[in-house]
């Protein structure tokens, strides 16, 4: 009888063991597919800003033949960000181009004749609506990225995370560089 009960409390015992792996794999799955469908939500964004800068391009090359440089910044940085391979060649390229753009648009400050052209405020309204979204989708990335950081990093979800191989993921961050303050010039060239 008293086989019966041992042998009893170890299936009951076993049997949570194995609901609790379970509990805890489908979790760490459920965070690791979040993750994945965050960055994908920011692609399709980085997509639709990639397709619209050519038109913007465009618009600026008649207004700004003086500016070539900031033009071809833009196409240079528009171009690494294609050429981009993995996670953090693709942030940084991003990164790049979103740095690019900001110049863009503190330059087309100086042509008053482009800044009341209907296409570009058109195309420059809807790659700022663009990179608000981005910005806000970065967010939701970085803070599905923490938690799952987090979860595979704590006791005793850990040991299931390193039975199973899951890893650490990239927060999406931002050069150094890219912190410093803009210097703004009223002056006319």
């Amino acid at each position: 009888m008293t086989g019966w009960i041992v042998l009893g409390v170890f299936v009951f015992i076993l049997v949570v063991l194995v609901l609790y792996v379970i509990a805890v794999y489908n979790g760490l799955v459920s965070l690791k597919n979040n993750i994945e469908k965050a960055w994908s939500n920011i692609d399709v964004l980085l997509k639709q800003r990639f397709d619209e800068l050519p038109k913007l391009i465009k618009v600026c090359e008649g207004y700004m033949q003086h500016e070539q440089k900031t033009l071809e910044a833009v196409i240079k940085a528009r171009s690494q960000v294609s050429s981009a391979r993995g996670g953090k060649q693709e942030i940084q390229a991003q990164n790049a181009l979103t740095e690019t753009l900001k110049s863009l648009f503190m330059v087309v400050e100086r042509y008053p004749d482009l800044k009341a052209d209907k296409s570009f405020r058109q195309l420059g309204a809807r790659i700022s609506e663009l990179e608000d979204q981005i910005a806000d989708r970065r967010e939701l990335y970085n803070d599905t990225v923490n938690i799952y950081n987090i979860r595979i990093e704590q006791f005793p979800d850990v040991i299931i995370a390193r039975m199973f191989n899951f890893t650490g993921r990239t927060l999406w961050q931002i050069d150094p560089s890219h912190r410093q303050d803009v210097k703004v010039s009223f002056s006319h060239m």
